[in-house]
């Protein structure tokens, strides 16, 4: 019987302990909520909740009028955890594939309100006159009012996902190496913002794939 709390994250943890051990293969059915509660001394709230937290991990699947399936043996790793684990110049090759597609996106879908915003952020970046801090945070904000202008949730999600690593990459590199050309810098993302604003969307990533991809060769 579970003696301690959280009773839900501790059933969570047995259930998937058993998963694990084979007790309940790929595609197989879990017992029901009454037949697990009595099992393991909890009630059936508790295993409801624990079945909730598998499901979120993806682990399980509940399926309307069927019941609870094994669809994965192992815990994905968390997101957070995958971002410190990888490399700086590993993030940047994520970075190029969303925010190419984003900006290609955005000259596609961009409105007058994203245009102000863009040319906002991007009166507010000048590479050569600025403290290492002030100019990286000027630029993830010009970089994220692209994305935003995709109109696409999911990417301005993981775009948002990647700024803290991002930023301190970036402080910690500019302040060991500051720009070679930073005027070349300030022309790359007044392309980026132009080609958007006459919506060549070809253009548009070619530019952000293009800047990101020096920044990479600057890192590697």
């Amino acid at each position: 019987m579970i003696q301690r709390h959280p009773l839900a994250a501790q059933t969570a943890e047995i259930l998937l302990r058993r998963i694990q051990a084979g007790e309940w293969r790929l595609g197989h059915k879990l017992p029901g909520e009454t037949t697990l509660a009595v099992q393991l001394g909890v009630g059936r709230s508790t295993v409801r909740e624990a079945i909730r937290e598998l499901a979120g991990k993806g682990v399980v699947e509940t399926r309307q009028g069927a019941g609870v399936f094994v669809i994965a043996v192992d815990v994905a790793e968390d997101w957070e955890a995958v971002l410190k684990r990888v490399s700086i110049v590993a993030v940047i090759e994520a970075r190029v594939a969303i925010e190419a597609e984003a900006a290609r996106l955005a000259a596609h879908h961009r409105t007058p309100s994203d245009m102000r915003a863009l040319r906002r952020a991007l009166s507010r970046r000048d590479a050569g006159n600025q403290a290492v801090d002030d100019l990286v945070d000027a630029d993830m904000a010009l970089h994220r009012a692209v994305v935003a202008a995709s109109h696409n949730d999911v990417l301005v999600e993981l775009f948002d996902s990647f700024v803290p690593r991002i930023r301190s990459a970036m402080i910690d590199m500019l302040g060991l190496k500051p720009m070679a050309d930073p005027g070349a810098d300030d022309d790359a993302h007044a392309e980026l913002v132009e080609a958007i604003a006459r919506r060549d969307v070809a253009a548009a990533a070619e530019a952000s794939r293009a800047h990101l991809s020096s920044l990479k060769a600057e890192l590697s």
